[in-house]
């Protein structure tokens, strides 16, 4: 399969495309060697602000990787035909987001050696620990279920029997690596923000919200450029998942709101205050949430009434709405609000600094650069499935007449 895909097939905007990842991750590893050498103190990083936007970023694509468990429930447990041709796309999108995340985690870490302790001194009590374990699982997971589901594909015949055993145990799996990531922040009563039992709920909404809403906009991307049409059916049954998750999350936000001002609870409405109107002159995340709360009304607006859900030009918006409006909200508001207001009520602003957004573009770039290559390889094997598929039906046809 690699062969054909990568070698014997020669694209040279795909390769172009490659060149210019791979120039934006040495640029990315780069600035880490400098931040390896000097520090963390060359991040916005600081003692109150102990996570920044790596955490950030961490926390957003682990939903992003938790949202294939929307193609692979349906079309494994439901048989939902639909999703036949985009259900491997989800779980290799899965194993880039993953890996993403393995290395937001290592590059926060200031020394990579650390990372290896979570495994050489184990702390069973600690969400830290469990978060390691069940995203390696995952990525483990993914990549065993989405390579041999593609291999028996290229071969025209069906999967091993043990890869659907692997296909069931992925599907709690896939809950549970943003239940523990959620646990990592609500099991800290010194951080009010955070202490609440509707992060787990809400983190699992809004990724059922952002990985399809970015799985749709890369359907039409390969459509595109890669002559890959996904289907009409299944990008309007992703469509339909993501209006639906979007809203639930939106509503678990106007929740928080009401908890909040409602009750009078000082230390949730510190936070809250912070991030969307500023407390004390401190008010440079206040352009983020407002943007956060234009694009999430933006693509519900979009998403909600049938037609425009159903028009391309209009679907695509509203999917980039989401994607970014998440992205604000949890990859990087959620962390830096939780943090910024100290449990002292002291405010500490955090500003990322170059060296931080230069590593996190390297990191999306060797991310994306590992996606591509996947989906070269998913549309090579699709392309050549379709043209078997064709002849067989013709062959067919013509031994009836």
């Amino acid at each position: 399969m690699l062969e054909k895909a990568l070698i014997k097939e020669n694209n040279k905007k795909f390769w172009n495309w490659i060149l210019f990842l791979l120039v934006l991750s040495a640029v990315g590893f780069g600035s880490y060697l400098w931040q390896l050498n000097q520090g963390l103190t060359v991040t916005g990083m600081s003692r109150d602000v102990s996570w920044g936007l790596y955490i950030g970023q961490f926390t957003f694509f682990v939903g992003v990787a938790a949202s294939a468990v929307m193609l692979v429930l349906p079309y494994y447990l439901h048989n939902v035909k639909e999703f036949g041709r985009i259900t491997v796309i989800g779980e290799f999108l899965a194993v880039a987001s993953v890996l993403m995340c393995m290395m937001f985690i290592i590059v926060d870490m200031g020394m990579p050696m650390r990372v290896v302790n979570m495994f050489l001194y184990p702390t069973p009590n600690s969400p830290m620990f469990w978060d390691a374990m069940v995203l390696t699982g995952y990525l483990l997971l993914n990549i065993f279920i989405g390579w041999n589901v593609l291999e028996a594909e290229s071969k025209g015949v069906h999967p091993p029997k043990w890869v659907k055993v692997l296909i069931y145990i992925s599907i709690p799996w896939a809950v549970s690596i943003h239940t523990v990531t959620a646990f990592l922040y609500a099991g800290l009563p010194g951080r009010h923000y955070w202490l609440t039992a509707l992060i787990a709920p809400k983190f699992l909404a809004s990724a059922f919200a952002t990985g399809p809403a970015l799985l749709i906009l890369i359907c039409f991307i390969l459509k595109k450029f890669a002559n890959f049409d996904a289907g009409k059916k299944a990008i309007q049954k992703l469509a339909l998942i993501v209006t639906y998750s979007m809203s639930i999350t939106i509503f678990m936000v106007v929740v928080e709101f009401f908890t909040a001002f409602f009750s009078q609870v000082p230390a949730h409405m510190h936070a809250l205050q912070y991030l969307f109107a500023g407390v004390h002159g401190h008010n440079g995340f206040v352009p983020f949430m407002w943007v956060f709360v234009i694009l999430s009304v933006l693509a519900l607006v979009l998403l909600i009434p049938r037609k425009t859900r159903e028009n391309d030009k209009t679907l695509i918006i509203a999917c980039a709405a989401v994607f970014f409006s998440m992205m604000i909200e949890k990859g990087l508001s959620f962390v830096i609000g939780g943090l910024a207001v100290t449990p002292f009520g002291r405010i500490t602003e955090y500003t990322p600094r170059l060296p931080e957004i230069l590593i996190i573009i390297g990191i999306w770039a060797i991310g994306t650069l590992i996606a591509s290559l996947f989906y070269k390889v998913v549309v090579s094997v699709k392309r050549e499935t379709d043209v078997t598929s064709k002849n067989f039906k013709s062959q067919e046809t013509l031994e009836h007449s």
